[in-house]
């Protein structure tokens, strides 16, 4: 276990011990994700009361970007330009989401159902379909089963409808694709009103593990994950809260070849393994997280500060450390070997209201290192590496204004950073920052 590894586990316990220290008390967080809000019955309860038991909610996302250069590979703020191109329109996401909701006769919070669909010029694909049973007789556990946000860390279950940065971080995007995935989520959290624990939220799921990013399941491994928080609870200037994740998952060998990092003669390199018990074997997904979010409680001048570090081992390809949607092959469709590597990455996210809630202040940083053994002109192609190795930096800093409840504008930038290494077409920085400006509708 490297050093850093090492720091974020130690940093995952500390943060477990802190949620149980402030648990006495605390108060209820804002509801913004939009495919994982848990157990909020309060939430529930209004929509509930101002438009029955279904509602309708949606949004719409024009936006205008240019790149620092024609064929930007731009796969994490919106997606690569054309080759002979710099600049673009694009519809990033058109939203339309139906939610029902069947209460008891007492009023408590018994079935709820949640349909989404997401349409761009590229097509229209379902983003949300799940269903959530909440028993009653104890009013602790609520199960929900189907296509769902996976509950994982704070960045990932932020609604893109509420995010101040156009897009989530490299690497949210890279570790859990899309977001979604199919499967199960059992949810602990005490709903009666003088519950002492009722503000602790314990999240456990099984799921598929390629989530939207393939069309279906295409071997036996699943992902495991289980998150602990606390909702915000508030002191007397500022208010706090946070969680702590992990999952384990992985993805089953097909062939009798793997490759992982081995050090010989104090020199870090991809090392083939051939092995005839390989195959069935699990390549593992092992990633450990905490998350934390801060903020003043004045509404003009108010600052907020979310941050997430996430660490552990990661299983990709040869040319890609993203998790892969189908099992991957060659351009003649012949199945490649995995490789395994020691990742970490982390977020920063500092928001601050001028004056007037109108206007916010966003500034951004953001790191994924897919392989932390090895950094700059260490990596190179005769040790077996790739630009799969190489490390991301991405500084981004805009303004938003609302115009009216129900339209705002970002402008952003995004200042992008590879580290230098000997692999082809990385020994620089690359000339590829993206200024966007997105406009939303929504209702």
């Amino acid at each position: 276990m490297n050093r850093y590894s090492a720091s974020v586990k130690h940093i995952f316990i500390f943060a477990t011990i802190l949620l149980l220290f402030i648990s006495s008390k605390g108060y209820a967080q804002r509801t913004i994700n939009d495919v994982m809000d848990s157990t909020t019955v309060n939430h529930l309860l209004i929509i509930s009361k101002k438009y029955g038991s279904l509602s309708f909610s949606g949004y719409l996302q024009p936006q205008f970007q240019l790149a620092q250069s024609k064929g930007t590979q731009a796969e994490f703020q919106g997606g690569n330009f054309g080759d002979f191109t710099n600049n673009r329109f694009r519809l990033r996401r058109g939203r339309l989401r139906a939610d029902y909701m069947m209460l008891t006769e007492d009023g408590a919070p018994s079935t709820y159902f949640v349909l989404q669909f997401d349409g761009t010029e590229q097509g229209v694909a379902i983003r949300d379909f799940w269903g959530r049973y909440y028993e009653n007789k104890w009013k602790i556990l609520a199960v929900t089963l189907g296509l769902s946000g996976r509950p994982f860390g704070n960045e990932l279950q932020l609604s893109s409808s509420v995010r101040e940065a156009p897009e989530r971080g490299r690497m949210s995007q890279i570790l859990m694709k899309t977001e979604r995935d199919l499967g199960v989520t059992f949810t602990l959290n005490p709903r009666w009103k003088d519950a002492k624990l009722k503000n602790f939220v314990l999240d456990f799921g099984v799921y598929n593990g390629q989530g939207l990013a393939g069309n279906g399941e295409f071997d036996n491994s699943k992902d495991y994950i289980l998150r602990l928080s606390h909702k915000t609870y508030a002191f007397k200037n500022f208010t706090i809260a946070g969680g702590v994740s992990t999952l384990q998952g992985g993805l089953d060998h097909r062939l009798p070849v793997s490759y992982k990092m081995e050090q010989t003669n104090n020199v870090w390199k991809m090392v083939k393994d051939s092995s005839a018990a390989t195959v069935n074997k699990v390549a593992p997904r092992r990633y450990y997280g905490a998350d934390i979010q801060l903020a003043t409680k004045t509404n003009s001048w108010k600052s907020e500060l979310r941050a997430e570090v996430i660490s552990g081992l990661q299983t990709g390809t040869s040319t890609t450390s993203t998790t892969p949607g189908s099992y991957p092959v060659d351009n003649k469709a012949i199945a490649l070997p995995f490789y395994t590597r020691t990742f970490n990455g982390a977020y920063f996210t500092f928001v601050q209201t001028l004056n007037s809630t109108d206007n916010q202040l966003i500034l951004k940083y953001d790191w994924y290192d897919p392989n932390a053994k090895v950094k700059g002109m260490d990596i190179s192609a005769d040790k077996g590496l790739s630009p799969a190795d190489v490390r991301f930096d991405t500084f981004g800093f805009g303004f938003l204004h609302h115009f009216n409840p129900h339209f705002k504008a970002v402008l952003y930038y995004d200042i992008i950073k590879n580290e230098s290494t000997q692999i082809s077409g990385y020994t620089a920085d690359r000339k590829d920052n993206v200024l966007t400006l997105r406009t939303q509708f929504y209702f």
